[in-house]
């Protein structure tokens, strides 16, 4: 009989740093292969066209802030990185937990917790709303935390945490019941705070500058990334809508047509959304609510990924695919999908959806088997005459 498998943790975060590294240098080779000045420093903006690194004071006809965003906490939350964590001290810790409380349901929180419950941490996840991942469609939420508890992730739902202290070992968090106001106190090795992300833009003097900010504190552009000072940009998670790493992408590709003359697009409507855990969840359009919302006759196809030959196979056929159409032009609105490779999977509901295709256009193509994708085609089927394998 073969040993239970063990975890080498050092060699795992080191392969983490390796990979880091070789992304990072990729980057920097790319700078010298297109003549890209690379500056290292802490930037600030001292004046319309001025950008000041460190000491030293550079002249810029266009600037583009894209500073990213960091962590947030709540009220008597204080982040040490060592005991209570953001995600990042939750990349870094010295060892793996053996019980970790993790404050928030959101993407991060569901992402690091699942990762550190299949290294044999004993998850606990608190959540002030009553479901989890907000936002994201109904059916797909409570299917996504039924395969969670499945895993061995423990859920406490409808709490308001009320502090977080530590000992030299241990993280204790209080909270509070909604029902009931009643008080508890749970106790982990680690406390995650995954209550969000802000902007990332304190130290960049855009207060000197008198730059506008939405309400929620993100820089305020109009249709073309521009501040209300001309020839300053913003992209990315400092900006309004969804803090993805490929919307600022997309973002950043628009804004460099804008600066050269051309017309920068973006279409808001059809940027995915993937959570990295196992299985992995992905969407991309309207929920099935938000579709309801629009006042508009809707169909939805469904395929189980239990009737996928390659998924069943592989021991992964948890979840489903999900696709939501208009009821009289057959036009895709949203897709929804949780299980294997979801994240790679969503990208072709993407394409048709950029090219206003119909749920029988993605019906009638030629998939491949036995493979996953399979899937997709049957979701499509469902929304006319009907999956063949369902």
């Amino acid at each position: 009989m073969a040993k239970p498998p063990s975890v080498d943790w050092a060699k795992m975060q080191n392969y983490k740093m390796e990979t880091i590294d070789a992304n990072t240098k990729g980057i920097e080779f790319l700078f010298k292969k297109n003549n890209i000045d690379q500056l290292r420093g802490w930037a600030s903006i001292s004046a319309p066209g001025r950008v000041q690194i460190d000491e030293t004071t550079y002249d810029a006809k266009n600037v583009i802030i894209a500073s990213g965003s960091e962590p947030s906490t709540i009220p008597n939350v204080e982040i040490d990185e060592k005991i209570i964590v953001s995600s990042t001290g939750a990349l870094s810790l010295s060892k793996i937990p053996k019980k970790m409380t993790v404050i928030g349901a959101g993407v991060i929180g569901l992402e690091l917790g699942s990762v550190y419950a299949r290294l044999g941490t004993k998850v606990t996840i608190i959540e002030y709303l009553d479901y989890i991942t907000p936002g994201m469609d109904k059916e797909v939420q409570k299917s996504f935390q039924r395969i969670l508890k499945k895993q061995g992730i423990s859920f406490i739902m409808g709490a308001a945490v009320q502090s977080a202290s530590k000992t030299k070992s241990l993280g204790k968090v209080k909270y509070k019941l909604n029902k009931d106001e009643s008080l508890h106190e749970i106790d982990g090795d680690v406390v995650l705070v995954a209550t969000g992300r802000k902007p990332n833009i304190n130290r960049l003097g855009l207060d000197k500058l008198n730059i506008e900010l939405t309400e929620n504190g993100q820089i305020k552009t109009d249709s073309k990334w521009q501040t209300n000072i001309p020839n300053i940009y913003a992209i990315g998670d400092v900006i309004e809508g969804p803090m993805l790493a490929h919307k600022a992408e997309d973002e950043g590709m628009a804004v460099a047509e804008q600066i050269a003359g051309k017309i920068g697009h973006v279409n808001y409507q059809v940027i995915p959304s993937v959570i990295y855990t196992a299985p992995e969840v992905a969407s991309v359009g309207l929920t099935e609510q938000q579709a309801k919302k629009s006042d508009r006759s809707i169909k939805v196809g469904k395929f189980m990924f239990m009737g996928n030959g390659r998924a069943k196979a592989n021991f992964a056929a948890d979840g489903f695919v999900k696709i939501i159409a208009d009821n009289e032009s057959d036009r895709i609105l949203g897709a929804h999908i949780i299980g294997p490779a979801a994240g790679d999977l969503i990208h072709e509901l993407c394409i048709a959806m950029e090219f206003g295709a119909s749920t029988q256009d993605v019906a009638l193509t030629c998939h491949a088997h036995p493979t996953y994708s399979e899937a997709v085609r049957e979701a499509a089927l469902a929304c006319g005459t009907g999956a063949i394998h369902a």
